[in-house]
């Protein structure tokens, strides 16, 4: 892993990553996390301080970079939580089927590259009636806004870890075969819009018939 991924990268998210708005987002959808919980895209642990552990019985933090896992393990020592930590990428999950209860994804899918597989996976693990809570950068409705979405995605894939902010990620759950139960549309900021659009929610697996 080169120098900027696991050293420069994880101190700019860790620095600029998790502004009052993503913050407030963090606090609405986590804490709906219950029973086994894998977070794909752990980070540098931003959504641990939001999670109810009274809910939680086992936090699997799937996350490959080693420097944001350092400090989200520095994070988690702040709390109660039972967390064991994964160090492959989101397109291979290390857990069985209909393994867990809940997943839990804040700007994941927005920069895997096998984000088709990865979303499988998430599927893959779900138990029947199992909930994904997603927070993430997509694509805007607004065809001028995705017009400068398009314009700035090379420089965000380069600087943010092959972040794209053109993805349609209800688009993507709906794919993996989960069932978007809500998705709401904001705007992080007022400017640049083309930067702070994101999509959040739940989606659930189906049971089968």
């Amino acid at each position: 892993m080169s120098f900027y991924k696991d050293t420069v990268y994880p101190l700019l998210v860790e620095r600029f990553g998790n502004p009052p708005p993503i913050q407030a987002l963090r606090r609405e959808i986590v804490p709906l996390a219950r029973g086994t919980v894998l977070e794909l895209g752990a980070g540098s642990g931003a959504n641990f301080p939001f999670y109810d552990a009274s809910r939680v019985n086992r936090l699997y933090a799937l996350e490959p970079n080693a420097g944001m896992r350092r400090r989200a393990e520095g994070g988690q020592r702040g709390t109660s939580l039972d967390v064991q930590f994964l160090s492959l990428p989101g397109e291979r999950i290390p857990l069985g089927d209909a393994s867990v209860d809940t997943v839990v994804s804040t700007f994941t899918p927005c920069t895997i590259t096998a984000v088709q597989e990865a979303m499988r996976g998430v599927a893959r693990v779900l138990k029947p009636g199992g909930a994904l809570l997603f927070l993430e950068n997509s694509a805007a409705a607004d065809v001028r806004v995705r017009r400068w979405q398009r314009w700035w995605e090379p420089f965000h894939r380069r600087v943010f870890a092959g972040l794209v902010l053109t993805r349609d990620i209800p688009l993507l759950i709906a794919g993996a075969g989960l069932r978007p139960q809500r998705v709401e549309h904001v705007y992080l900021s007022r400017f640049p819009k083309s930067w702070s659009h994101c999509c959040y929610g739940l989606a659930i697996k189906p049971e089968p018939t």
